[in-house]
């Protein structure tokens, strides 16, 4: 790839240090360590290796779901976010290409009817959904007949989903197979409705630092480190994203 032009750094690390957004709420792509707190996970080293080849200090500003790391974008507090990239979001954000694909579906209770992802869009059933995240923004585009049930993040929507014995459950393919187990007799229907691009983004404006975060991520794929990373964080369910 091209070496970083002056302008590029100055509009990715504006304050001398490069802050990146995360998502606390995607648990495939980021975690806490449970002994110091400390955050890892695929998008911490990704955003760690880009600080690298900057050539500055990486600054970790995370957030409890990917709605709320998106509404932050126009505030100035992070440089480059890690999240999925939606048409709604790209209004205040120039997004890369995909870095991974997440494949989402819906997990449906014992004895329900539903059989296939199409036959979710129907009247009276309701889809149990974590709010803002980016396959809820999916769904809002594209059901014609079934009602959205939004939760702040995926442990309310799985409760949601049981409590108020809801039709369906959206989620990451991942995530819905640790539910499946959870409540007996659920069941995961086949294929998805969509897979969620997770790319990285800047705030709009910044056009050279941007260029040089599409290069980075082309790069970071063609080289093998996001498949390297993939498995150095033992993570299953995700898929290297193919080149744009």
């Amino acid at each position: 790839m091209t070496e970083i032009s002056s302008a590029a750094r100055a509009e990715l690390a504006p304050t001398g240090k490069l802050r990146i957004g995360i998502n606390f709420g995607n648990f495939l792509l980021t975690a806490k360590d449970p002994a110091t707190g400390e955050p890892r996970g695929i998008a911490v080293d990704l955003g760690r290796e880009l600080g690298r080849r900057l050539g500055v200090r990486v600054e970790i500003v995370g957030y409890p779901s990917p709605g709320d790391l998106a509404d932050a974008a126009k505030t100035g507090v992070w440089d480059v976010g890690f999240l999925g990239a939606e048409p709604q979001r790209a209004n205040e954000i120039d997004f890369t290409a995909a870095y991974v694909e997440i494949e989402a579906t819906y997990l449906v209770p014992q004895g329900s009817p539903l059989k296939t992802i199409a036959e979710v869009d129907r009247k009276g059933v309701r889809v149990a959904v974590p709010g803002k995240s980016a396959y809820d923004l999916y769904l809002t585009r594209s059901l014609q007949h079934a009602e959205l049930v939004r939760e702040q993040g995926a442990d309310n929507a799985f409760k949601r989903f049981v409590t108020d014995h809801l039709e369906a459950l959206a989620g990451l393919k991942p995530r819905l197979v640790t539910d499946c187990e959870n409540l007996p007799g659920s069941r995961i229907l086949d294929g998805r409705f969509t897979a969620v691009q997770q790319a990285a983004g800047t705030p709009k404006g910044r056009s050279a630092g941007a260029r040089y975060l599409r290069e980075f991520i082309e790069d970071i794929k063609a080289t093998g480190l996001v498949a390297r990373t993939i498995e150095k964080n033992g993570v299953r369910g995700l898929s290297v994203a193919p080149k744009a």
